[in-house]
């Protein structure tokens, strides 16, 4: 059974992330909507064989043939049928404006933990204490409520500039901007050239992927630049550190991406921007985005008042050119550089040379 000190959790991460479970994702109402990007992101990374999809307004199809991604999953309609095929976990994969756990849901997911499912929640509701008694299989099945941070975190005190590696904050004009997904491809690149490389979670679907990191969106605001550190601090031995950006300093709704450049006293920056977009995402779309490089200049004067002593510079961008076509994405990626003076690209499309190439010459 999920219990709540810090080793047990420890071991339940442990338990969960055993790759040859299964993982049903739940996306009821969101396999096409930006909302899904819990899930999207555990299509493209997990280790997890995932054997379905629930939403049921596509079921009998994939997800290739709901919504274009290239990923032959099935979608299906109910956790029965997720039971029947086999699954040992479901997924929480829709990430609701403000985190927050639909009453909808109850029934799916009281059904799904009483059929012996585990569950994976990034959520801030904890679940663990809502349904909880209805575990059936202790202690195998498992409730982890990925947003739970720990009772406390050191304050910063600007210890990470004293590192001798270099530290990539991913940096985002917007919400779901493409921070996590760069980042990512960016780890598993560098990993795969033989780089000793680190990377930091700060949300959910970070933390589920790689089975650590810190819920920076549940921390306390005073703690949470020293939960950053202390993250960072654990990858010292790194020669480079990709750290997962969160929120923007363009929203009125974000206060994560100061914790993020205090605590992780970044040296090097790549903005993460969707490029199809003016304005922000809803519920603020009214607001438009600033021309990029005016972003950028604020970012890097928001580094430099944060206590950095590294001097932190933006040394790429990485476009997420969703809803664009091919040839659109590629002036986009032409006009960017044009206007910016920064290798430019869209890691999924075009690949992560450009920034790779970056991070070594910088």
């Amino acid at each position: 059974m999920c219990l709540d000190t810090e080793d047990n959790l420890n071991n339940t991460i442990a338990a969960m992330f055993d790759s040859s479970k299964k993982i049903a994702l739940f996306m009821e109402g969101a396999l096409d909507s930006d909302m899904g990007k819990m899930g999207f992101g555990l299509m493209r990374f997990s280790k997890h064989p995932i054997v379905c999809v629930i939403d049921s307004n596509y079921a009998g199809k994939t997800v290739e043939e709901s919504v274009g991604l290239p990923y032959d999953i099935p979608v299906i309609d109910s956790i029965d049928e997720a039971v029947g095929k086999g699954s040992e976990i479901l997924v929480l994969g829709i990430a609701p404006s403000g985190g927050k756990f639909p009453d909808a849901w109850d029934l799916p997911i009281s059904e799904a933990l009483q059929n012996g499912l585990s569950l994976i929640n990034g959520l801030h509701d904890d679940l663990y204490t809502r349904y909880g008694n209805l575990l059936v299989n202790a202690p195998t099945q498992k409730i982890w409520d990925v947003r739970k941070p720990k009772n406390s975190y050191p304050i910063a005190t600007g210890k990470a500039a004293q590192l001798n590696n270099k530290r990539i904050l991913m940096i985002g004009t917007d919400m779901a901007a493409g921070k996590m997904t760069a980042g990512l491809e960016l780890y598993a690149a560098l990993k795969k050239q033989g780089s000793k490389v680190g990377f930091v979670p700060s949300g959910q679907i970070g933390i589920t992927l790689m089975g650590n990191g810190i819920p920076l969106d549940a921390i306390k605001v005073d703690q949470a630049a020293g939960a950053v550190q202390e993250a960072v601090l654990e990858e010292a031995d790194k020669d480079i550190i990709i750290i997962e950006g969160q929120g923007s300093l363009a929203h009125p709704g974000s206060t994560a991406t100061l914790p993020l450049l205090r605590g992780s006293q970044a040296t090097h920056l790549i903005l993460c921007h969707k490029a199809a977009y003016s304005h922000l995402r809803a519920p603020v779309s009214h607001i438009p985005i600033p021309p990029l490089d005016e972003f950028i200049k604020l970012n890097e004067a928001a580094a430099a008042v944060c206590g950095s002593q590294t001097k932190a510079k933006t040394i790429g961008i990485a476009l997420n050119t969703v809803g664009l076509s091919d040839k659109e994405a590629a002036q986009k990626v032409i006009e960017v550089e044009k206007l910016t003076g920064l290798p430019t690209t869209d890691v999924i499309r075009f690949g992560v040379e450009k920034l790779i190439e970056a991070i070594r010459n910088n």
